[in-house]
């Protein structure tokens, strides 16, 4: 707009002017964007037709001492059940497969594995081994790697038979400590539990995994049927399990539905956090949510997990989960501030159309070192008619939680959800959890993808984006502002032009 312009309508155009500018300035300094082609295979065998491994439940962590040192587990499904580690030295641009060392007697592969890093660099893996023509878990195990996790040592037992749902945390404010939580059953059926009453327990190392306490109950004994228990180390070196209380699901836990699809359990789960700060000798419990909407049936061993992320800067707790309150699937966000004895939320993390009878599910958060909360999920909105394709999105916020900024997509192309262990049944297994890690300017998130796959083949590959995220708060209010000014310059305009 010329200087004439501005002198002929007066402050219609400086407005017009401000707003345009306050407007670009939100979209460009608020938006996200993830790199063009930066979706890329973790696993070599996602380039091989021949390889018709499913391999799901990523977990992804970064060593603190080199941001650039990446390592994603993996939980492989078919046509055999096994394992993988990842590594990259290079931010993710290259990976190479680590050998996960398996004891003699112990059964023959590893499975269910997840990962954390030690203050001091050192990788920790944990992983079940499995035995028998049923392939039950024989033990529970943790190995480590002081060389950025190209190899591992032979690894030291945590527990015994039947413990299902491992996962390891790591304190960032003491090098040799490390938990480990599971769910410890007691008798097993054809992929179901016969019976409540399976508690969730951890197991500490003192000494980086040589030795490791009796492993100490953390549920209250009377939720009969827990699952998915999530750990995290807050910033005293408190530690946080975040899991499922399924209340009355026999449908799902003890296997009514004989492994086929269908409607979901028809009554309410309850989201539930313990807390112990002794290293997991006591605990108490604080209910997150108890009115918690099934959105799909599941099988019992290898269960949808939330999501925990603690601010280790503010000692504030983020927990995630899916949810069919709105009538299908969203994902949302609950947070509890430090002194607060009530969880705030959910917020509603994915911006879609509410009712639009669209699924986004099985978020993963993680917390930035500057405070901001990432959240990662599978994405089906793109596909409004079948509601059977998934993308990946990435959604952030930069006011605790309380709102967050634009979709940025990850996946370069959509894949099909039914794909996946399970699917000759009708209950297709796209894994457990997805991965993400969030640096002060990016977020590194990987996930199960079925591109290369078919329901006969099953195959399932690991794939991994980085991503600058888009910020909720500040600059969205200023579009918002961008937005108002420059309506009221064009008010204006038009005024002026009735006026000459």
């Amino acid at each position: 707009m010329t200087g004439e312009s501005v002198r002929r309508y007066g402050p219609g155009a400086v407005l017009l002017l401000v707003g345009a500018a306050l407007a670009i300035w939100a979209a460009v300094g608020g938006g996200g964007k993830a790199r063009a082609g930066d979706d890329r295979p973790v696993n070599r065998g996602a380039t091989r037709p021949g390889d018709i491994s499913a391999h799901n439940s990523p977990t992804i962590v970064r060593n603190p001492r080199d941001a650039g040192d990446l390592v994603v587990t993996s939980r492989i499904d078919s046509p055999d059940f096994s394992c993988s580690v990842h590594v990259s030295t290079d931010g993710g641009a290259h990976w190479r497969r680590t050998v996960v060392p398996v004891p003699e007697n112990a059964g023959r592969k590893c499975y269910a594995p997840d990962a954390a890093f030690s203050p001091d660099g050192t990788l920790h893996v944990s992983y079940a081994t499995l035995k028998g023509v049923s392939n039950a878990p024989s033990a529970l195990w943790v190995a480590s790697s002081r060389d950025d996790g190209r190899t591992l040592s032979a690894p030291s037992r945590v527990s015994g038979p039947l413990g299902f749902q491992a996962r390891i945390a790591a304190d960032p404010g003491r090098p040799g400590r490390l938990f480990v939580t599971w769910l410890q059953a007691r008798a097993l059926g054809n992929l179901k539990f016969t019976a409540p009453g399976n508690p969730i327990v951890v197991a500490r190392s003192d000494d980086g995994g040589a030795t490791w306490t009796d492993p100490a109950g953390v549920n209250d004994p009377r939720r009969g049927r827990v699952l998915a228990p999530a750990p995290a180390v807050g910033p005293r070196g408190e530690l946080y399990v975040l899991y499922l209380d399924v209340g009355g699901d026999r449908l799902d836990y003890e296997g009514a539905h004989e492994g086929s699809g269908g409607p979901p359990y028809a009554g309410r789960f309850s989201l539930v956090l313990g807390r112990s700060r002794d290293g997991g000798r006591t605990w108490d419990e604080s209910v997150v949510d108890d009115d918690v909407v099934p959105v799909e049936r599941f099988i019992p061993f290898l269960p949808p997990f939330p999501s925990l992320a603690v601010d280790r800067r503010t000692g504030r707790i983020y927990a995630g989960f899916h949810d069919g309150r709105a009538g299908t699937a969203d994902v949302w966000v609950w947070s509890l501030a430090p002194g607060d004895r009530g969880w705030s939320g959910p917020v509603r993390v994915n911006d879609t159309a509410r009712h639009d009878r669209t699924s986004q599910y099985m978020p993963a958060l993680a917390v930035a070192p500057g405070g901001r909360l990432d959240v990662v999920y599978y994405d089906r909105r793109d596909d409004a008619n079948e509601n059977v394709l998934n993308e990946v999105s990435l959604q952030s916020s930069s006011d605790h939680g309380r709102s967050f900024g634009g979709r940025v997509t990850l996946s370069s192309r959509s894949f099909d959800s039914r794909i996946g262990f399970g699917s000759e049944r009708g209950l297709p297994n796209l894994g457990s959890r997805l991965g993400l890690v969030s640096g002060k300017d990016e977020a590194v998130a990987v996930w199960s993808d079925t591109r290369s796959g078919t329901e006969a083949s099953n195959k399932q590959d690991l794939v991994a984006a980085t991503v600058e995220p888009a910020r909720s708060g500040a600059s969205a209010d200023v579009g918002r502002l961008g937005i108002a000014v420059v309506a009221g310059g064009i008010a204006a305009l038009l005024l002026a032009r009735l006026r000459t």
